[in-house]
């Protein structure tokens, strides 16, 4: 499993090596957000430990880079001190996938980002799928809205295609939990920020919305036409 690790504090850098290393995993390491970002665009890693502050280019712009100009889907778990919901949805809707406040447990941030390879190794599907003017291809990992492209979180696309394959008939909260996660579980608020990031790229910036919520108990995909 190779990670890199995108991050100017070189005690947790130190900590990381010396506590993932020995279990197997490979890192490369980038001290600045310009540098991540050229690494993250240029290598192929099963995930991305992404600090937020950083000199030159701060988390949050290297995940919004990597996912739109260079449109690479590598899980991306964020470290950061800022722990508001506010500042989780900020994070997603820049492209991560998964969020951890400092100070952090090693052991948690293994977890999660186990979690977060398995989530990205089950993303593929057989066939694209569409609903409205919406359309998602998994093969390529291309989404889009009456012909304009849509910048998901990996997250994202899989929240998409749940939710168009059985457009336009609700999906149960616990059913995307499951389609997203597994056996694995965030804590409770992770959906609804997650969902709060897919309706900003599906709906904001189109003048009718799809994404309809059920209070507490889904999400279905509602086309205008059907009234």
């Amino acid at each position: 499993m190779k990670l890199l690790v995108i991050e100017d504090n070189p005690d947790i850098v130190a900590n990381l090596f010396a506590y993932l290393e020995p279990m197997g995993y490979e890192l490369d390491v980038a001290r600045n957000g310009l540098g991540g970002l050229a690494q993250a665009a240029a290598g192929s890693y099963d995930a991305i430990v992404l600090d937020l502050t950083l000199p030159g280019l701060d988390g949050l712009d290297v995940a919004r880079r990597l996912r739109k100009d260079f449109r690479r889907p590598t899980p991306i778990l964020m470290l950061t001190a800022r722990d508001t919901i506010a500042d989780k949805v900020t994070g997603f809707e820049s492209g991560a996938d998964d969020y951890l406040v400092k100070p952090f447990s090693l052991v948690e941030l293994e977890i999660r980002l186990k979690a977060l390879m398995r989530r990205s190794h089950g993303l593929n599907l057989s066939s694209a799928v569409s609903y409205a003017d919406v359309s998602f291809d998994p093969d390529t990992l291309e989404a889009t809205r009456a012909g304009k492209p849509l910048q998901l979180t990996p997250t994202g696309y899989k929240l998409l295609s749940a939710l168009l394959r059985e457009a336009p008939k609700l999906v149960r909260r616990e059913d995307l939990e499951r389609e997203v996660w597994g056996n694995d579980p965030p804590d409770s608020d992770a959906l609804r920020t997650h969902i709060h990031a897919l309706r900003a790229a599906l709906d904001k910036p189109f003048p009718v919305p799809l994404l309809k919520t059920h209070p507490g108990i889904g999400y279905r995909l509602v086309s205008p036409d059907a009234g």
